[in-house]
């Protein structure tokens, strides 16, 4: 397990496998963070080119302001160009309303704003394109 710290965010990085890699955020994702952020998870994607699945713990994610949700909107993109398996796993209600009110939440999540899903279970996996149903 690796820490990261950057200013007022943490990231604790846990690979179970060499397919795996869980990222837990605790703190703020903003302005002031996301740079380290996103140069994290492109550390991870790079130093392993079999990443099949990378999960984002949200459970201690502070605030997340309009650079926070830009950075997360770009690593999606980077993942889903990679093949690789996006998770936002323990979501907290602030994530997903600041999610719903961008109009986001279906984008990430893969259902409508106004349907139920679970946001504290352990995983929440957002869907890759290329998934079939």
């Amino acid at each position: 397990m690796t820490t990261y710290p950057a200013q007022n965010l943490v990231l604790t990085r846990t690979v179970t496998d060499p397919h795996t890699v869980h990222i837990a955020i605790s703190g703020d994702l903003d302005y002031d963070t996301s740079e380290d952020f996103l140069e994290t998870v492109v550390e991870e994607m790079d130093a392993r080119p079999d990443l099949r699945e990378l999960h984002l713990d949200c459970a201690e994610l502070g605030t997340c302001d309009s650079m926070g949700l830009s950075i997360l909107l770009m690593v999606h993109r980077r993942v889903t160009v990679a093949g690789i398996k996006l998770y936002l796993d323990n979501r907290r209600p602030a994530l997903d309303r600041l999610l719903g009110i961008t109009g986001t939440f279906g984008h990430f999540i893969g259902a409508p704003e106004n349907e139920k899903v679970p946001t504290t279970g352990p995983q929440t996996r957002i869907p890759h394109p290329h998934d079939e149903n």
